[in-house]
């Protein structure tokens, strides 16, 4: 509407509102003096206002209620000339000689009410009466106020059950009656708004109608308060002749406000016995009808309605609610052929939704909902629409919310196909949401079908699809999602070996093809797992001879070889050096001898050919030395071969205090504690003099580039070395031997002109532990009582 025109409109209402306060002022003065005729002459000229058509529903509205209060002060006036002795009778009759119709019928109602009030008449004549008569009025706003009017004054006088104006038996299907032809011919002028005025001016009509629904809209109401209307009478009279009105109607608007009315108000017990009446209405309304949010409401309804007691439960079995509900939706998404596919999946999602709630055993009802998904998915592209696929996020969330068990929705045949028509990233978000799931409820994956199932369910994170590329992800998120992959495979268990290695291959086929990006997430805690199960096998062999043969540490061993193998492909020696390392422990623990050499071989073979970084370098060497220090499978001849190897390399070293380190930590692989055998002295005290010449070069090669002979800190870390082998009863290693480093080290400290705190505090604490060890006495102080401190 133009500014010009709603100045106009303005003026107008401020002229009816004029005129009305002007005639009910002398209407009020004729009430003053009791005088009945001037009262009826100014109420009628008063009413003549509400005669406009030049208003908008809005502003009438504000006219009709100054004329509404107006009313009640002379309904009150009837009232107290009806307890002074004056005929209603008569009045009814006075009142219907007003000269326009308008005024006539709003004076009419107003005397019915007290007619009724009254008992003169019975209640039913004089409803009947009214709204017949109320016929006269064809303009659509203001036959719509006139009945609302008539609406609200005879709401408390209808002759219901426990009534004061309760009659005979019939008197229930009266006041029905009254009422469901007032909505009727309410619901008919509402619709006919829309055909008044220009096709230009038709959404603003739409607003004007959508401002006045509620009007219509109390009718129902109004029938739900009736203490008469039982489920007999709801089933048999009231809910057929409200939808015929509704489906005959054709109008989208009164369709979907009306079907929603019936929804919210009556009792869900009621919609539940009738379920079959109010679903057949459903296909027959406007293709353009939102008949999706009226069903989802519904189903919404009828959930909380299942909810609030078991022993409602068994009268959903009894309608086959899940059946009506689901042949219903089936049909209406059949009827509107161009429904989006974001309203057939809300559908779903509700249909699910009260599945969960009200079936929460049947398996089969859920999976039947996903199936009629898919069934309307299939043919169509990936999902891009943000809403359709929010929605089969909610329709895939449900069963795990409802379940907490991943286990239950891997039944599901039908959970998969639906979320093969996510996009991308959307399937890789649910797969993160299926994985928290199981950690959140802390579920074990325990049959090699199950998880399967599950990685088919999560290959978004496992594999590439469809060409999208990993770099298309951040690193942080792509990280984040690979890790939680990683502890999902540690949920994948059985305490059957069999079971388990059956498990451990399928996770194995489907992370290899993850490509090189992925493999270091993955390969780990499949590695791991599989160790586990070594463990648990520990002391069994074999030889593996076909597919059948149980589950033996050595099968199990080939599998992570080749395993390890896949992952040259990213490649990360590092990562592969150490999973060799660990399997070789495991063969150790298992006494596979052979196993074990060829884990170190493939080490060794990484360490020379894949490893450059000197840093890199120093941390393998560490890790062979440590792990090979604790192996005792191996004979003589391999032991030798593969410590002669470490020793080497650790002579190899870029830089000459890594050198030292590593060649004194080689002496440890000559002397092991808790095993006979290994404990060649003279190769300790070799490795050790060998890493004093590589220490004094360190020494010497400080002194050239920087002009003093830097740290002595190696010296300490090697006279600590001697005292370890000492006390531990090296025969090589000498009280003379230990005095002579003491006495090189002290040389060196008192020549250095630069001060190393470090150093200094290392060297001091490690004289006070020879003194201590003098100190305490007994055999191993007086191993110490030569060496002076």
């Amino acid at each position: 509407m133009t500014s010009g025109g709603i100045e106009d409109e303005e003026k107008w209402l401020a002229e009816g509102i004029a005129g009305l306060q002007h005639n009910a002022f002398y209407m009020h003065r004729a009430l003053d003096s009791n005088n009945l005729k001037d009262a009826l002459k100014y109420s009628a000229q008063m009413l003549s206002e509400l005669r406009t058509s030049r208003l908008s529903p809005h502003k009438y509205y504000d006219l009709y209620m100054r004329a509404f209060d107006e009313l009640r002060k002379l309904e009150m006036f009837f009232k107290e000339e009806a307890r002074r002795g004056c005929s209603i009778i008569d009045l009814y009759e006075l009142v219907q000689h007003a000269g326009n119709i308008l005024p006539r019928l709003y004076l009419l109602c107003t005397v019915g009410s007290v007619y009724i009030k009254s008992k003169e008449a019975p209640a039913k004549d004089v409803l009947k009466d009214l709204v017949e008569m109320c016929r006269g009025i064809q303009h659509p706003l203001r036959g719509l106020f006139l009945r609302s009017y008539l609406s609200q004054v005879s709401r408390d006088k209808l002759p219901d059950i426990g009534s004061e104006y309760e009659g005979d038996a019939d008197t229930v299907m009266d006041a029905v009656e009254f009422v469901l032809q007032n909505f009727t011919e309410m619901n008919k002028l509402w619709v006919r708004m829309q055909q008044q005025g220009p096709a230009r001016e038709k959404e603003k009509r739409e607003k004007e109608r959508s401002e006045l629904r509620d009007l219509v809209g109390k009718n129902l109401h109004v029938l739900s308060q009736i203490e008469g209307v039982d489920l007999d009478m709801y089933k048999d009279t009231v809910l057929p002749r409200v939808l015929e009105q509704v489906v005959n109607c054709k109008d989208e608007l009164a369709q979907y406000y009306l079907m929603d009315c019936i929804i919210q108000v009556f009792p869900d017990e009621y919609h539940l016995q009738t379920l079959e009446t109010l679903l057949g209405a459903c296909p027959q309304l406007q293709p353009t009808v939102d008949i999706k949010t009226v069903l989802s409401q519904l189903m919404e309804r009828l959930s909380n309605y299942a909810a609030s007691s078991a022993e409602v439960l068994p009268e959903f079995l009894q309608v086959e609610a899940f059946t009506k509900l689901s042949n219903a939706i089936g049909k209406v998404i059949e009827a509107q052929v161009d429904m989006p596919v974001v309203g057939a999946v809300t559908l779903y999602v509700s249909l699910l939704t009260f599945t969960l709630r009200v079936h929460p055993d049947r398996l089969d009802y859920v999976d039947q909902v996903l199936g009629a998904c898919v069934k309307k998915l299939s043919g169509k592209a990936r999902i891009e629409d943000a809403k359709a696929t929010k929605q089969i996020v909610a329709l895939l969330s449900a069963p795990l919310e409802k379940y907490n068990d991943i286990v239950t929705a891997l039944n599901l045949s039908n959970y998969p196909l639906v979320m093969d028509h996510l996009d991308n990233a959307t399937n890789k978000v649910m797969a993160v949401v299926i994985i928290q799931s199981i950690m959140k409820n802390n579920t074990y994956i325990s049959t090699d079908d199950k998880v399967e199932a599950l990685f088919q369910l999560i290959k978004g994170l496992i594999k590439d699809l469809d060409g999208s590329l990993v770099e298309e992800l951040d690193e942080e998120d792509f990280k984040e999602e690979q890790n939680s992959v990683a502890r999902l495979i540690h949920m994948l268990h059985n305490d059957d070996p069999e079971e388990m290695l059956k498990i451990i291959c399928t996770v194995r086929k489907h992370i290899l093809t993850g490509g090189p990006k992925r493999l270091p997430f993955t390969v780990p805690p499949l590695i791991f797992s599989a160790l586990k199960l070594i463990r648990q096998l520990q002391g069994q062999d074999g030889d593996v001879v076909g597919e059948d043969v149980p589950a033996t540490p050595k099968k199990i061993f080939q599998l992570l070889n080749q395993t390890i193998e896949a992952l040259s492909s990213v490649p990360s020696p590092e990562l592969a050096l150490r999973l060799y390392l660990q399997c070789a422990e495991a063969a150790n623990d298992c006494d596979l001898e052979p196993v074990a050499y060829e884990f170190f071989t493939q080490a060794f073979i990484l360490y020379e050919e894949e490893i450059a970084d000197s840093k890199a370098q120093v941390t393998a060497i560490h890790l062979i030395i440590g792990t090979l220090q604790r192996m005792n499978v191996f004979g003589v001849e391999n032991r030798d071969t593969l410590t002669h190897k470490a020793t080497g390399y650790s002579a190899k070293l870029l830089k000459k205090p890594d050198q030292c380190k590593a060649v004194y930590a080689c002496s440890h692989l000559f002397w092991v504690d808790d095993q006979d055998g290994v404990k060649d002295g003279e190769r300790v005290l070799l490795c050790l003099k060998r890493a004093l010449r590589i220490a004094n070069a360190a020494q010497q090669m400080a002194n050239v580039t920087r002009g003093s002979s830097g740290p002595v800190t190696l010296f300490v870390e090697i006279l600590n070395k001697y005292l370890y082998f000492f006390e531990k009863g090296n025969p090589q290693i000498t009280s003379a031997a230990i005095q002579g480093l003491i006495e090189l080290i002290t040389n060196e400290m008192q020549s250095d002109t630069t001060t190393d705190p470090f150093a200094d505090a290392f060297f001091a604490s490690s004289l006070r532990y020879i003194q201590f060890q003098k100190q305490k006495g007994g055999g191993m102080g007086e191993k110490y009582e030569s060496i002076k401190v």
